[in-house]
């Protein structure tokens, strides 16, 4: 385990939190590769993963695997809002709770979830959140709801933005349906560069939270494949080469990323 006497005291694991570090990195040694020999599992980005501190994962949403993807191609645990509709199922409920999930209720502004966001986020946590809300019927992005833009706001935390496609021709994907694939599934996960996002814009006025929405779903729309991109296809800023939000820290030379 790290050690954590350089940490400042509000980020150091508590004792049940390294145990349950130790075993998702113990489990991930063989949930990755046996994810690369069913699914052609390939993770892109590793080296944008901080390795201690608070940041807020943002990523699109084509599956009801999708969360239990995500958190395996990290290399940290991430707690993901999941919708309470999870929690009312007993068996379900127990593993969602233990991979450290929290309700929200996706009908209304659930400032009780925030709340728990921001806590986790306070304690130096990855918390993982869908803008979208729940999966697209489509295979394409679509617009965020402003709890996304609330939380990064009020957080103040880097913002990691990630994207996951190939999930959408898996089975068992509820009433949502399966879009039907050819030959092997080929699932991938890349996790961009972590990013802050500024509270006042050029006039110093505050943001407003579809501004800051669109900037978090434009951050995802750059790192998927152009066919995903839905909504933001033809957004202006997908078309200026070069361009992307600031970046917290380079990669280094000789990536982690994860391509077998």
């Amino acid at each position: 385990m790290r050690d954590m006497s350089g940490i400042p005291e509000a980020w150091r694991l508590s004792p049940r939190r390294r145990l349950k570090t130790l075993i998702f990195k113990t489990a991930r040694l063989f949930v990755v590769p046996a994810l690369r020999l069913l699914i052609r599992f390939r993770i892109e980005g590793l080296e944008h993963v901080p390795p201690v501190g608070p940041a807020l994962v943002v990523a699109n949403h084509l599956h009801n695997a999708d969360p239990v993807l995500i958190i395996a191609a990290y290399t940290r645990p991430v707690l993901f809002m999941a919708k309470k509709e999870l929690f009312s199922v007993p068996v379900i409920r127990w593993f969602v709770r233990q991979s450290g999930a929290f309700p929200v209720d996706r009908g209304k502004p659930d400032r009780s979830a925030l709340r728990h966001a921001e806590k986790l986020l306070s304690e130096g946590m990855l918390v993982g959140i869908f803008p979208e809300g729940t999966r697209s019927i489509t295979g394409g992005l679509t617009a965020p709801h402003p709890g996304v833009a609330l939380l990064a706001l009020r957080a103040g935390v880097p913002v990691i933005p990630t994207a996951i496609w190939g999930t959408e021709v898996l089975p068992f994907n509820g009433y949502k349906g399966r879009v039907r694939g050819r030959g092997w599934p080929r699932v991938t996960v890349r996790i961009g560069q972590p990013f802050l996002i500024a509270t006042r814009d050029e006039a110093g006025q505050r943001r407003d939270l579809d501004e800051v929405a669109e900037e978090i779903m434009l951050a995802i729309a750059r790192l998927l494949p152009p066919q995903y991109r839905g909504v933001y296809a033809d957004h202006p800023a997908l078309r200026e080469q070069g361009h992307a939000p600031g970046v917290l820290r380079p990669a280094p030379a000789g990536s982690a990323t994860e391509t077998r």
